[in-house]
């Protein structure tokens, strides 16, 4: 069994090494553990330094594209290399790199899918009270939208097996945390979670410049994916509020009509009708969005069966470069992973590029 351990940069040259001095290379049940950096477009030595302290492979994207991109590109590249668990951590080195086996063995064992790490939030000593009570609102949030039971829902430690990767399509262009459990949820993917510790803080967060943009910014996220996936929940719901409170401004007029006032409130009569159309509209967008996520979920089966089939013929991953050289004289990283899905023949075609 192959395990990829992958982390996505921009900019770590400085926090990079011990991120991956941090990392396992050898795990209970699992032949083969290898790393593959993910190079977001740094400006610095990411990749030189990513390569002297001996990563395994390297996805080099030509400019920034954010770290949903690269998380994406990272699982399709991790996936053409063979592995059989992909396992996603950052490049701050926030996560202890040493739960990784325990992040894995329900994996392992056959008893999940997909697996979340546990951070416990309550317990990081520079997370604020208010940070505290807000990462636990939005996990209570993407619970009841995934209809899952994942404590820590922005944990980037986490663990994919390979049909669970295979699954996982990320479209939003600001994170992937909370999409792949949605995601995972809809699809029925068994998710598990285990707790984790974390390493003392090297850095600020560069996703969020502030915490209202914290929750600004995943709010809309939650609010976005969950109507893609149930838009005739978030829609009619809508409709029927809407309809609630066009029929109490009608009842009002009709009131002001029964006792000869009506005249007076011509204008409840024109909320109302405005009221209505908009309950009307609201209905007809459910319908729409409806059509859509069905049309999505095709999508969705077709794209899987188009990297199922990538792999049978293997085909070689996008912006792809070889790591560190294998510590056995003149060998090359296609020379691990004969023993993958894809066959040996697909895989040393998928690593010479």
């Amino acid at each position: 069994m192959k395990l990829i351990i992958q982390i996505p940069c921009k900019d770590e040259e400085e926090h990079l090494p011990a991120t991956l001095a941090d990392l396992p290379r050898e795990i209970p049940g699992i032949d083969v553990v290898e790393t593959l950096v993910i190079d977001d477009g740094s400006t610095d030595r990411t990749i030189e330094v990513a390569r002297a302290n001996g990563v395994d492979h390297i996805v080099k994207l030509t400019n920034n594209k954010g770290l949903a991109a690269g998380f994406q590109a990272g699982l399709d590249a991790a996936l053409k290399l063979g592995a059989d668990i992909v396992v996603n951590t950052d490049a701050d080195n926030q996560y202890y790199g040493g739960d990784i086996p325990k992040l894995v063995a329900p994996i392992v064992a056959g008893n999940a899918d997909m697996v979340i790490g546990d951070r416990q939030v309550e317990t990081i000593a520079h997370f604020s009270p208010l940070k505290v009570a807000l990462q636990k609102l939005g996990s209570w949030v993407v619970r009841q939208a995934s209809e899952t039971n994942v404590p820590d829902t922005t944990s980037g430690f986490r663990a994919y097996n390979r049909e669970a990767a295979l699954q996982m399509v990320v479209v939003s262009k600001f994170t992937y945390t909370l999409e792949t459990i949605i995601q995972a949820g809809k699809l029925l993917v068994a998710i598990d979670d285990v707790p984790i510790r974390t390493n003392p803080k090297t850095r600020e967060s560069r996703l969020f410049p502030s915490m209202g943009a914290y929750v600004r910014r995943n709010s809309i996220s939650i609010f976005r994916i969950y109507a893609q996936y149930e838009p005739l929940r978030v829609f009619w719901s809508a409709a029927v509020l809407m309809g609630v409170v066009a029929a109490i401004v009608w009842g009002r007029f009709f009131v002001s009509w029964v006792q000869g006032e009506g005249a007076g409130h011509v204008q409840s009569l024109i909320l109302g009708a405005v009221l209505f159309m908009g309950a009307m509209l609201l209905f007809a967008l459910g319908v729409i969005g409806d059509l859509l996520a069905a049309q999505r979920t095709l999508s969705q089966r077709t794209f899987e069966r188009v990297r199922r089939i990538e792999l049978a013929i293997g085909i070689p991953p996008s912006h792809y470069e070889p790591g560190a050289p294998s510590p056995a004289a003149g060998s090359t990283p296609d020379a691990k992973t004969g023993d993958s899905d894809t066959g040996e023949t697909g895989e040393r075609k998928a690593l010479e590029v």
